[in-house]
């Protein structure tokens, strides 16, 4: 019955919607299942009504902290004026509060570099358990009246990352895409892949699901089309979207899914032996106990009591650990699976691709590794191209789904890392560039940047509005490991499609 009403309330604002959306007054109040929401013009596209920080689970706090994400239900006034704080993240690497000067020289980091290890590493944005909201940018005074959405899933290592961060803000989307942008927080570290053995895993990536739940229930009132839902991540961002593509094979709302610079491949998961190493470190650390002193019961009564900060104290570097990614998604067979590559997959289109030198961001954290070519071409294989070549083929060969593969390229002033040796397109050089939103305080765009920013979202709003054959009307074929199907997307700092060997990149894949 409660599915019922929901489904009901969802129509009735999608019919309000499409009978009243030559009339939408910009951040006009939207009703929602969370309460209704006040909106306002977004800051730098006016015609644009913006949503912040709204409710899609109760506070993951008290005796539900460690729990599945409970759906919030409201009724009072949402102000949507502001953004909701950042889930609770660990530190990435023992330089996240001051990264050494010494090694600013060593690596040749420039200013620009400076600012995007700040605000990669330590925004100081606030932060809270009480954190999972989403955003909302849309435009329905103009264009389709039930629109194509897309719901962005943040990177960030599974430890960081927010959607508040000015890199991902969707008013460009909105503004110049004719598509209804969401951005979505999840549940990180501890608190969202907690190991508890006798306790439901993958939290962060449950959170996930349910706000893809929300935004089909509400996104007719705000102008958009339930039925054409893409759901797109970087790094951790793209592993989830590949997990989700198995967790909810047979039912994933979503019409099409883009991955970039990660898999469920690149990014292994936990086994539940050392997602359980991590949860007892943590619990014995803080006083509540061990797997052999303790109950399970105990101990989970104890954690949720622990003040969140004292947690965090206890909590590896992502880093330095004998564990490439602690607190990550952790096979349970259920979400995550041992062998995720032989079930099927959502049987829905897949737009998938990574960056030419994802490594150009993680050598300035590894020591002893931090020049050595020959490793970082290896990493870059082993984490991104080929797990990234064998999604691709799984999902064109195996599954027979539409699929289309792209590489980055673009290397700008602005985005500049480091020059010794150049960083070149690193890892999540190009999600500034994406969303327009590239940070012009020290350097301005060069006069390509914004016309390759806006190819590269036109094409990601073309695949949402029509996932099976968008890209293709742009002139991207479908991909084949031997035909001319890679798209460089900035190839030689250009717009435009430039075409490559499907398997061009994969060397030792």
């Amino acid at each position: 019955m409660r599915h019922l009403a929901i489904l009901a309330a969802a129509l009735a604002a999608a019919t309000t919607a499409a009978a009243g959306c030559t009339r939408w007054k910009v951040g006009q109040t939207v009703k929602t299942t969370s309460g209704p929401v006040g909106g306002h013009a977004a800051s730098l596209a006016p015609g644009v009504s913006e949503y912040l920080g709204i409710p899609y689970a109760e506070p993951p706090v008290g005796s539900l902290r460690f729990q599945p994400p409970v759906r919030y239900n409201g009724s009072k006034k949402i102000d949507g004026k502001s953004f909701g704080p950042a889930c609770i993240p660990s530190n990435l690497s023992s330089y996240d509060a001051d990264y050494p000067e010494s090694l600013i020289q060593e690596y040749g980091i420039t200013d620009v570099g400076r600012a995007i290890l700040k605000d990669l590493m330590n925004p100081g944005l606030p932060v809270s358990e009480d954190c999972l909201t989403l955003n909302v940018w849309t435009k329905p005074q103009t264009g389709e009246k039930r629109k194509a959405v897309m719901v962005f899933v943040h990177g960030g290592s599974f430890v960081s990352g927010s959607s508040r961060l000015r890199d991902y803000w969707g008013q460009y989307f909105a503004d110049q895409e004719d598509v209804v942008l969401v951005s979505i927080n999840y549940r990180l570290t501890i608190f969202g892949f907690p190991g508890d053995p006798n306790g439901t895993q993958n939290l962060g990536l449950l959170d996930q699901r349910l706000a893809v739940e929300w935004v089909r229930d509400n996104i007719a009132a705000f102008g958009g089309d339930p039925s054409r839902i893409t759901l797109f991540g970087e790094s951790a961002g793209g592993a989830s979207v590949d997990h989700y593509s198995t967790a909810w094979a047979s039912d994933p709302i979503v019409a099409g899914l883009i991955s970039q610079s990660g898999t469920a491949q690149g990014i292994k998961p936990l086994t539940a032996d050392e997602a359980a190493t991590l949860w007892y470190n943590a619990t014995s650390a803080v006083g509540c106990g061990t797997a052999n002193s303790t109950s399970a019961d105990a101990i989970l009564t104890c954690m949720q009591s622990v003040p969140a900060s004292s947690i965090v104290r206890t909590l590896f570097n992502t880093i330095f650990t004998p564990f490439p990614h602690p607190y990550s998604p952790t096979i349970d067979e259920k979400i995550v699976f041992s062998n995720q590559s032989a079930l099927p997959a959502a049987a829905v289109p897949l737009l998938i691709g990574n960056n030419d030198n994802e490594g150009g961001l993680f050598r300035v954290f590894v020591p002893g590794q931090d020049n050595d070519t020959s490793f970082w071409t290896q990493e870059n294989q082993a984490e991104f191209v080929c797990p990234a070549a064998a999604r691709a083929a799984r999902s064109a060969v195996t599954d027979g789904h539409p699929t289309w593969r792209y590489r980055w390229f673009g290397v700008f002033p602005n985005t500049e890392l480091a020059r010794t040796p150049p960083s070149g397109a690193y890892h999540s050089s190009e999600m500034a560039v994406l969303f327009g939103n590239t940070n012009q305080t020290l350097v301005a765009d060069t006069q390509a940047e914004p016309a390759i920013g806006k190819y590269m979202r036109s094409a990601w709003a073309a695949f949402a509005k029509d996932p099976a054959n968008g890209l293709s009307k742009l002139g991207w074929p479908r991909y084949q490991a031997e035909g001319e199907t890679l798209v460089r997307i900035g190839f030689e700092n250009r717009t435009g499609t430039n075409l490559a060997k499907g398997n061009l990149y994969d060397t030792g894949c």
